[in-house]
């Protein structure tokens, strides 16, 4: 069977249509350290309020970002080089998916925001990755005994470059 014919089974057995997603976003840089808990909570209220419910998530953290990015707040265009960044990974039902991205996008603290579909296990990668004892890199042999060290002669590659140039 296909993963989507999976899926349709599993959601028909538990009688709704609801998939995990994970939100990404970047919240405006101007938002103060004692705020920061209060906005990282209204996030989890909103997707609990359209009946979601929060798997796992991530405190935002400042960071600066790949290249500015503009939002027009109250008519005012604003650039940010730096931005809280945070996710939360929740399920949700598929209708809902939408009322719930149109509501960030309203909100003036989010600079961008993205939903992805996800899966619900976690797949951060981990930090230091082990190679099998099979894999062994490949070593270089150097023979030094047929090489012979050139002297190099810096008037002679001056003359070469100014004839190169000259043409």
């Amino acid at each position: 069977m296909q993963d989507t014919e999976v899926e349709k089974k599993n959601n028909m057995l538990e009688g709704t249509d609801s998939r995990v997603y994970e939100l990404g976003y970047l919240l405006v840089p101007s938002i103060s350290e004692e705020n920061l808990p209060v906005n990282y909570g209204n996030i989890k209220e909103l997707i609990s309020s359209f009946g979601g419910e929060v798997i796992s998530d991530e405190m935002p953290k400042m960071l600066t970002l790949a290249y500015p990015m503009q939002k027009v707040i109250s008519n005012i265009r604003h650039k940010f080089k730096t931005a809280y960044f945070g996710w939360t990974k929740f399920m949700m039902s598929t209708e809902k998916v939408l009322e719930l991205k149109k509501n960030l996008d309203l909100d003036s603290n989010f600079v961008r925001s993205l939903i992805l579909k996800t899966v619900k296990e976690n797949t951060i990668a981990t930090k230091k990755f082990m190679r099998g004892e099979s894999y062994k890199r490949p070593t270089v042999k150097r023979s030094t005994e047929n090489e012979t060290a050139v002297v190099i002669n810096k008037e002679e590659i001056d003359k070469e470059i100014d004839a190169m140039v000259a043409v």
